[in-house]
């Protein structure tokens, strides 16, 4: 008989862009029983560096950001309330864990929970077909927009698929 796979947290984070200056500008996840969060982040004053090509992709302007974004206070404070003590697991860790300590280190604060790569949940098999089973997914969920907590859905449920299949 098969093992049963847990349904792991799973966290998104959309950002003014790559490398060095960019920043969080929306955190989104899915939890294990399939609590979703998501808010936009105000940004800090010395927060400057903007991506039109990042803004683009998510859809989310800088305008957006200053009239509907949390302070980063109320982000790391309910990431940290809703998240506390669980392992929670990014597809881009390398992208995701500096935009995520950025926000944290910004309100002085450290994260509550732990952040790892959801590739370790993966076996090489998996891994190799984990990308084309998630774009099977945001097909079938009819999700266009590039956004935090939806692309937290899609991880989730692709991982699902991808566990559910090697486990037939």
């Amino acid at each position: 008989m098969a093992e049963s796979f847990f349904q792991p947290a799973i966290i998104d984070i959309e950002a003014s862009g790559f490398g060095r200056g960019s920043y969080p500008i929306e955190v989104g996840f899915v939890g294990p029983s399939g609590t979703v969060f998501c808010s936009l982040i105000h940004p800090e004053p010395d927060w400057q560096h903007w991506d039109i090509q990042a803004e683009a992709l998510h859809g989310i302007s800088r305008a957006t950001l200053m009239a509907h974004g949390k302070p980063p206070e109320w982000v790391a404070d309910e990431l940290n309330r809703r998240l506390q003590g669980q392992t929670v697991y990014c597809d881009g860790w390398g992208h995701d864990y500096p935009w995520l300590a950025r926000l944290f280190d910004s309100v002085d604060r450290l994260p509550a929970f732990h952040l790892e790569d959801l590739r370790r949940l993966l076996s090489d098999g998996e891994a190799a077909r984990f990308h084309q089973i998630a774009a099977q997914v945001r097909s079938e969920q009819k999700i266009a927009r590039h956004r935090a907590s939806s692309d937290a859905r899609v991880l989730q449920m692709a991982l699902m698929r991808v566990k559910a299949e090697a486990a037939v």
